[in-house]
């Protein structure tokens, strides 16, 4: 079985789409022939597929990035280029003041953000930006998480709770999404910074403890370290949950298990869905489903190092081959959408689709490509209080969309 790269940028956007759903269903390496007959399939465990459509919420939104829900029914929404923008349920946008400085150039600017569990009581909004280093000069950044207080349209007593470690030259990479875990501490995503070369694998960035290159960390809401994270083998910076991930650009907690589930960037095929489990190690950049950049030939040829995580690492719940670039990540509570409670979320970015992943036991089951019709880099993915889906596209003209049947 083949699964060389496809050029999607030189194919109009629904063939690219329809030739996506025919190819991931043949190499998707962690699924049964059954489960991957049942990809793109019309019908699921819950019954039908859905007519899905959108509605506009808000838009003008430059490069959107992150969503989160206030209290009071109003959104926060991130803007790469460094702007947080408030949004009223009439779509009406008002920017709030306060906001650190970012280093927006390629990948970075202005990323995720997350509510307090206790907003009532503190009002504290946490932010995850790409920080620049000494001075604009030193081409230095790295990313790093703030809180300040929100009072009316500004930020206030901000704060840095937490930078990786070290700042290096480069634009890419800086994962990075925001999840508090049950108890109140603080889960951070972070990519690798393209340090790490899929066609030369070594240890020194994702798989170096020594750094917080493709990493999970794990912090208390002012920053401080949790007594109870996991000991590593080796020494390791404070504050490291789960290392060799590659580029996590979603993330969510179960809601049965309370457990943390990402997705990441893979090369050139690869993109992982994973559960970050305490103290585990996922592999990057010494295993990957990937090829390196370049590279073409059968899937066999095409894997760094053979692919194969277990049992040195903890292999992925699944992959995509080709790549589909997931971004944000959403398990699914509600009652809006029939046969879709208990379902997991996904953007894609290069994939330009919503993908709708089901899962029994902690296994894929089956997955489908849904609104490919928009065309959009999907950027983030919610829930809202009110049940429905919420999603982010990222362009220069990004939009706020509410997901409807």
């Amino acid at each position: 079985m083949r699964c060389s790269p496809l050029p999607f940028a030189s194919r109009p956007a629904r063939a690219a789409a329809l030739l996506l759903s025919a190819v991931l269903a043949a190499c998707t390496p962690t699924l049964s022939p059954e489960a991957q007959a049942a990809l793109p399939g019309a019908t699921g465990p819950g019954g039908p597929v859905l007519a899905v459509k959108t509605q506009t919420v808000a838009q003008s939104l430059r490069n959107p990035w992150g969503l989160a829900f206030l209290p009071d029914g109003t959104m926060l929404v991130t803007e790469r280029g460094g702007t947080l923008q408030r949004v009223a349920a009439d779509g009406k946008v008002s920017s709030i003041g306060g906001v650190p400085a970012v280093q927006a150039r390629g990948q970075g600017g202005l990323l995720d953000v997350a509510i307090d569990p206790d907003f009532g009581k503190t009002a504290w909004v946490y932010l995850s930006f790409s920080e620049p280093g000494r001075g604009p000069e030193d081409g230095l950044a790295g990313t790093a998480v703030a809180r300040g207080r929100l009072q009316g349209q500004q930020l206030v007593d901000v704060q840095i709770i937490f930078r990786q470690t070290p700042k290096v030259r480069g634009t890419g990479h800086f994962g990075s999404r925001l999840v508090f875990a049950r108890d109140g501490t603080l889960f951070v995503t972070l990519g690798e910074r393209m340090q790490d070369s899929p066609s030369a694998p070594g240890r020194d960035f994702a798989q170096n403890l020594q750094t917080t290159f493709g990493k999970v960390v794990r912090i208390h809401r002012d920053g401080r370290i949790p007594a109870d994270n996991p000991t590593w083998a080796s020494p390791a910076l404070p504050g490291i949950w789960s290392t060799g991930h590659r580029n996590p650009q979603g993330a969510a907690l179960h809601p049965d298990t309370g457990e943390l589930w990402v997705v990441e960037h893979g090369p050139q095929g690869g993109d992982e869905l994973n559960r970050a489990l305490a103290g585990r190690n996922f592999g990057w950049p010494l295993r990957s489903y990937g090829c390196p950049y370049g590279s073409v030939g059968s899937n066999e040829t095409c894997r760094v190092q053979g692919g194969t995580h277990a049992p040195t690492f903890t292999e992925p719940v699944s992959t995509w081959v080709p790549s589909v670039s997931p971004s944000g990540l959403a398990f699914y509570t509600g009652e809006r959408y029939p046969g879709w409670k208990g379902s997991l979320f996904t953007g894609a970015l290069s994939g330009r689709a919503l993908w709708r992943l089901v899962l029994r036991d902690g296994q894929l089951v089956s997955r489908e490509p849904l609104l490919q019709n928009l065309g959009e880099r999907i950027r983030d993915v919610r829930q809202g209080p009110d049940g429905w889906l919420y999603l982010l596209t990222d362009s220069d003209e990004g939009r706020l969309l509410r997901v409807v049947r």
